[in-house]
C-alpha cells in the first residue's frame, strides 16, 4: 500500500486524486511542509512524498506521472507522440498556472514578511488570467478533457490549480473553465480524495 505524506489541501492532493482515479489504496500521514514527517522523506520539508516500498518518491507531478505509468492510467504510453503532447501540457501547466500560484504563496504567506513584494500580486493576477484564457482556448479544441475523450493526468493538475487559484483569490476563471472544473470536481475519485 502506498502511503502519501502531506495534506490534502496541498499539491499532495494532486497525488491523492490520482490514486483514487486508479483504484490504487494508500495511506494518507498528514504531515505540513517542513515538519519532523516531511523532513524525514524529504530533506527540502516539501510535501508531498510517496512511499511506495523502500522508495521515497518527491514532487506531486514526478509522483503523478510514476503512478500513472506504472499502473497504466491517465496517461498515453511512453515514447508515443500523444506522450509528448500530454508532456508539453503538464509542463506548460506547471510554467504557466502552478509556478504563477506559488510565487504568490510565497509572496502572501510562505517567505519572511520582510522578503515578500505584495505589488507582485496584480501582475501574477494578470498573467494567470492570460493564461486561464489560452486554456480554454485548448480545451475548446480538446473536448471533454484537455487531451480529448479522456481524463489524464493534466486534467487533475489543471483542476487543482484552478482550485488553487479559486482560493486564492485569483480573478474569476472563464466560464468554461469553471464547467470543466466543476465536471471534474464532481467525479467519485476527485469527492473521496477531498473527504480524506
Amino acid at each position: 500500500m502506498y502511503r502519501v505524506i502531506g495534506t490534502v489541501k496541498s499539491r499532495a492532493f494532486r497525488v491523492l486524486w490520482m490514486l483514487e482515479e486508479l483504484g490504487q489504496p494508500y495511506e494518507l500521514v498528514e504531515a505540513f511542509p517542513r515538519s519532523e514527517e516531511a523532513t524525514a522523506h524529504n530533506p527540502l520539508g516539501k510535501i508531498p512524498a510517496l512511499v511506495d516500498g523502500d522508495e521515497v518518491l518527491t514532487d506531486s507531478v514526478a509522483i503523478m506521472t510514476y503512478l500513472a505509468d506504472k499502473h497504466g492510467g491517465l496517461t498515453a504510453p511512453a515514447g508515443t507522440a500523444a506522450r509528448a503532447r500530454q508532456d508539453a501540457i503538464t509542463l506548460w501547466l506547471i510554467d504557466e498556472l502552478d509556478a504563477l500560484l506559488w510565487t504568490h504563496s510565497k509572496h502572501t504567506f510562505v517567505l519572511p514578511e520582510k522578503l515578500r513584494l505584495p505589488d507582485i500580486s496584480s501582475t501574477l493576477h494578470k498573467e494567470f488570467a492570460r493564461n486561464a484564457d489560452i486554456f480554454a482556448g485548448m480545451l475548446e479544441q480538446s473536448g471533454d478533457f484537455i487531451m480529448g475523450d479522456h481524463i489524464s493526468l493534466p486534467d487533475l493538475l489543471a483542476v487543482h490549480c484552478f482550485g488553487w487559484a479559486f482560493g486564492a483569490e485569483f480573478p474569476a476563471l472563464p466560464d468554461s473553465i469553471k464547467a470543466y472544473s466543476k465536471r471534474l470536481r464532481a467525479r467519485p475519485a476527485f469527492r473521496a480524495a477531498a473527504g480524506r
